[in-house]
């Protein structure tokens, strides 16, 4: 099993477009688990637009990540350790794991870490249209536009993850 994590921090605020060089690439060492906790090995990483504001110090509806820690980010892999009963070596997840090879989860935490069932469904498909944006995309569509037949829809972003899936659902 590893025992280096690389990780990418947010080293400094970008001003207009993010560059590489607002980032900075670290190896950690890879802590002893604690009761409770479980080490996830990332394999995708969701890259979603809300990050960009995360960025900035400024108020908005959710606090600036804070520079120099582990930029935030859905993530799904697969449990390489574990001391939760609830979670095994094997199970494949979905969690905030961020901007980094492995996660120490506290999975006691409700919320923190999700098992998946990849038996139909493809692991990265759970950071899109079966995850966060594909229940965006029809909560908006459904609860809240509520559209009938024969009534047109209008999707201004249909190439983004939100989008594609509201525009595929209003088909």
């Amino acid at each position: 099993m590893a025992t280096m994590n690389k990780q990418w921090l947010l080293a400094s605020r970008p001003s207009g477009e993010a560059s590489a060089g607002n980032f900075r690439l670290v190896e950690t060492a890879l802590p002893a688990l604690q009761d409770g906790q479980v080490l996830v090995r990332h394999h995708f990483l969701s890259l979603d637009p809300y990050m960009r504001g995360r960025m900035n110090d400024s108020k908005s509806y959710a606090e600036p990540h804070p520079l120099n820690t582990v930029m935030i980010g859905g993530t799904v892999g697969e449990v390489v350790a574990s001391k939760h009963p609830k979670f095994a070596v094997g199970d494949q997840v979905l969690g905030m794991g961020g901007w980094q090879e492995y996660s120490v989860v506290d999975a006691n935490v409700r919320g923190t870490l999700n098992k998946v069932d990849t038996t139909h469904i493809p692991l990265s498909a759970y950071l899109g249209s079966v995850g966060m944006p594909g229940v965006t995309a029809w909560y908006g569509l459904v609860k809240i536009i509520t559209p009938k037949a024969g009534e047109t829809v209008v999707v201004s972003a249909a190439s983004g993850a939100v989008g594609s899936v509201v525009g595929q659902l209003a088909k």
